[in-house]
């Protein structure tokens, strides 16, 4: 599917991935990368060191802009290998993973016994996905995922986006 240029300007303002637990896991890398002035990607990797992973819990949850962030929209936890086995359970939480869920390796169920890589998710795709799926108004947007092991918080990663 080709992703052309729509009304919005989106872009990423900034990335934070923060491991919780370095015995558990740990960020190999986690930036933004522009190529030029209008085309950004996003990427990051998350070396596995307690292998395999077979209990794993998400929060994901968008927040606006508006004296500090606030929730917008949209903050959900479901259990992460019952969702990969039926996607369609949640479309809330689908949409979320359709965020990234073409550019990572977290594309099957638990077990995870590798490292977990999400790669290149350009500004060009979430702008199709913030305008022409599921369209957002303009504004400064936080979008933080939780992951979860084993009912302990390992991980967040917090994707900081605007839209004009």
């Amino acid at each position: 599917m080709k992703y052309t240029s729509l009304d919005k300007d989106f872009s990423f303002t900034n990335i934070k991935c923060t491991s919780m637990d370095k015995d558990f896991c740990d960020f190999d890398y986690c930036y933004i990368k522009p190529i030029n002035r209008t085309y950004k990607y996003i990427s990051l990797k998350v070396k596995l060191y307690k292998v395999p992973i077979t209990n794993v819990t998400v929060n994901c949850s968008f927040m606006k802009r508006s004296n500090g962030y606030k929730p917008f929209l949209y903050n959900i936890t479901a259990d992460g290998c019952k969702f990969l086995k039926n996607q369609k359970s949640n479309p809330v939480l689908g949409y979320m993973y359709g965020l990234f869920k073409s550019h990572s390796n977290m594309n099957h169920t638990c077990p995870f016994d590798h490292d977990l890589i999400v790669d290149k998710v350009s500004t060009t795709f979430i702008n199709y996905q913030f305008t022409k799926l599921l369209p957002f108004p303009e504004g400064e947007y936080l979008f933080r995922t939780n992951w979860i092991a084993y009912g302990i918080l390992r991980a967040t990663v917090d994707a900081y986006l605007s839209l004009t």
